[in-house]
């Protein structure tokens, strides 16, 4: 019987590790599911420009696995089931199944996090998602057909909250853009990045209130900590990250966000026929601290983790990939940027790039990222190793519904 791999979630690490996988298996040993809900691959990178009006590339799922042996079912994971090995899902048009796996890739990525303040799931927005930022997309539209002076209200000024803000304020002038910073704009760039940073707003446009917390989201404002209220005709929530609950509540270990804990090749602690990888995975980096929900991430912990289940399959030596946090590349509109590296400590180096250059490099980087996505088999050489054993499969579940068999 061939060992089944299901790897759900067809991001930017779920693509990568599925591909690769379908490369150094040989087909007759390995049969390679990937499950995703979304039938095109999202560049998440690129949301906020997608939701400021520019038009991204969305390659269909189905075109990015053609060929490769790798098997795509577009629906989305309802419950996982490590103790019997299965998984569950939902259909688009409403129907379920259950399937068994022997190794589980777990690379279903985060969503905006509320923080718990009341209102941002009712009335803000967001580009965590292709709907969430075609959705705002449309909201923006309405608000230019309205006249000029409406307000944008961007929540946070992490990097997403930066680039959605300059993106939007480049995209369309017309719209008043307001960028509220929990402490101090860009704290955890160099000194020189920052006031790099508060030109491109200043050129921008962009009104930055600094040390602004948020109590509440309403329809038309904002209630900050302070007890002031903002007018917003737009509120756009980026204050952090949060993954879903399916791990949590199919009983794997988890840490205090919900990403699953997992040992330097990405193997769940809890149950090690399970891989968590990108922002699913509390992976630790190379300079002993937890890597950051990132692309780079994605990247990193993908390699490991197709280079344990290859060597746990075919009985070799596991390579041991980096994982390395080296910085961040911020576009500031499609003609600006900032490249900031960091040290082993993750803090920022006193020298940075910015301008024209950084901007063309993020560009380079997510083209690049783009590139390796839609073409999944490449990048290796194409060895195949046969499985070390006959694989000890889980037992077959039973379909709930025919729709629900893979196939």
């Amino acid at each position: 019987m061939k060992h089944r791999i299901v790897v759900l979630g067809a991001g930017y690490a779920g693509a990568y590790v599925a591909g690769t996988l379908a490369r150094r298996l040989p087909p007759a040993d390995a049969e390679i599911t990937v499950v995703n809900a979304e039938p095109a691959f999202v560049q998440r990178l690129r949301l906020h420009q997608l939701a400021a009006g520019q038009e991204i590339e969305a390659p269909q799922l189905a075109d990015v696995f053609a060929g490769t042996g790798v098997r795509l079912r577009l629906a989305r994971v309802t419950a996982v089931d490590p103790g019997r090995r299965a998984v569950a899902v939902a259909d688009a048009d409403g129907g379920s199944g259950e399937f068994g796996y022997d190794t589980l890739v777990y690379a279903l990525g985060s969503h905006a996090a509320d923080r718990g303040v009341p209102g941002v799931a009712e009335h803000a927005f967001h580009v965590t998602s292709r709907p969430a930022a075609l959705r705002l997309r449309e909201h923006l539209d309405r608000l230019e057909e309205r006249g000029d002076g409406r307000t944008v209200l961007v929540v946070g000024d992490g990097l997403t909250g930066i680039e959605t803000a300059t993106e939007i304020a480049e995209s369309r002038p017309g719209l008043s853009v307001t960028l509220l910073a929990r402490g101090e704009l860009g704290a955890p760039l160099s000194t020189g990045a920052r006031g790099h940073l508060r030109r491109a707003c200043d050129r921008l446009g962009i009104t930055v209130l600094e040390h602004t917390g948020v109590e509440a989201v309403e329809a038309t404002r904002v209630l900050c900590a302070d007890g002031s209220a903002l007018a917003a005709d737009a509120t756009v929530w980026t204050a952090g990250f949060a993954v879903g609950p399916l791990a949590t509540a199919g009983g794997l270990e988890v840490d205090e966000d919900g990403r699953i804990v997992v040992d330097r090749t990405m193997r769940s602690l809890s149950h090690p026929d399970v891989y968590a990888v990108g922002d699913s995975a509390r992976a630790i980096g190379d300079n002993g601290l937890p890597l950051p929900m990132s692309c780079a991430t994605a990247g990193y912990t993908g390699m490991q983790a197709t280079a344990a289940i290859v060597g746990h399959l075919t009985g070799r030596e596991i390579a041991r990939t980096k994982l390395e946090y080296l910085g961040n590349h911020i576009s500031l509109g499609r003609r600006d940027g900032i490249l900031q590296m960091v040290d082993q400590q993750a803090r920022a180096k006193p020298k940075y790039l910015g301008g024209r250059k950084a901007a063309r490099i993020k560009a380079g980087i997510v083209g690049l990222s783009l590139w390796t996505t839609s073409h999944p088999t490449f990048g290796l050489p194409r060895r195949r190793h046969r499985l070390a054993a006959p694989p000890q499969e889980a037992p077959r579940t039973e379909t709930l519904h025919p729709r629900g068999t893979v196939g």
